[in-house]
C-alpha cells in the first residue's frame, strides 16, 4: 500500500472522526486491490478497530454441504445477516460493551469467532469487504450502517490479478489450478464489485502492486 493512499484516506476521514463519538468507515473494492492494507493502516493510524466482512466466510464444512466450495468468496458464501447484526452493534453498543467482531485466518481458510475486541473508547471501526455496496438482498442493509464507504482499486487490473495469483499459489494451489481459481471465480466477483462502486464516498488508486 503506497503511503499516498493513506494519506488521502485519512485527510477523509478525519474530519469527520474529529465530530464522532464512533465512527464506521468501509473500505471496499474488488478482490487483490489492497482493502486489508489500506484498512488496517488506517485503523492502526488512529487508534481503531478494523473488522472484516471475511470473518462471516460460511465454514468450509457449510459451503461443501451447500455446493459452494468452487465459488468461496461470493456473495452468497457469506452469513450476510450475522455481519449486519454485528455492525448494528457496533454502533449501537452500550457503554462500556466490548463488541468481539470474527476474524478470518487465511492459514485455515477458516473464519475464528470473538478474534477481535472492539472496546468500548474506539472510535474509528474500519470495515473491509468486497460487498458493503452491494444493493441487494441482505447486502442492502451495510452500506446505511456506514458513515463513509471508500473504494479502493488498483491502478490495471494486470497488478490485481498478479496479486491474486500469488495469493492462490501460496495457499497450495498449483500454476494451473490458481489460474482457474483467480480467472473464474475472483474475477467474476470483482466484476460484480465494480458495478457497485459509484455507492462509494471516495475511490482512491493503488497505483503500484504489492
Amino acid at each position: 500500500m503506497t503511503p499516498e493512499v493513506l494519506i488521502d484516506a485519512l485527510g477523509v476521514v478525519d474530519p469527520l472522526l474529529a465530530g464522532a463519538s464512533r465512527l464506521m468507515v468501509g473500505v471496499a473494492g474488488p478482490p487483490g486491490a489492497g482493502k486489508s492494507t489500506l484498512a488496517v493502516a488506517l485503523a492502526s493510524a488512529r487508534n481503531g478497530a478494523m473488522v472484516p466482512m471475511d470473518g462471516f466466510h460460511l465454514a468450509n464444512s457449510e459451503l461443501r454441504r451447500l455446493g459452494l466450495s468452487d465459488r468461496k468468496g461470493a456473495p452468497e458464501t457469506f452469513d450476510v445477516a450475522g455481519f449486519v447484526h454485528l455492525l448494528r452493534r457496533l454502533r449501537t453498543a452500550y457503554p462500556g460493551e466490548t463488541v468481539y467482531a470474527p476474524a478470518f485466518t487465511r492459514a485455515l481458510e477458516e473464519p475464528v469467532a470473538g478474534a477481535i475486541p472492539v472496546f468500548p473508547q474506539v472510535r474509528l471501526v474500519v470495515v473491509e469487504g468486497n460487498y458493503l455496496l452491494i444493493p441487494e438482498g441482505h447486502w442492502e442493509h451495510v452500506r446505511p450502517l456506514l458513515d463513509l464507504v471508500i473504494y479502493v482499486d488498483t491502478a490495471s487490473a494486470e497488478s490485481r490479478t498478479t496479486a491474486l495469483l500469488r495469493r492462490a499459489r501460496a495457499r497450495g494451489l498449483d500454476r494451473e489450478a490458481a489460474h482457474d481459481w483467480v480467472f473464474r471465480n475472483d474475477e467474476a466477483n470483482a466484476r460484480l464489485v465494480a458495478s457497485t462502486r459509484s455507492r462509494a464516498d471516495v475511490v482512491l488508486i493503488r497505483r503500484s502492486a504489492g
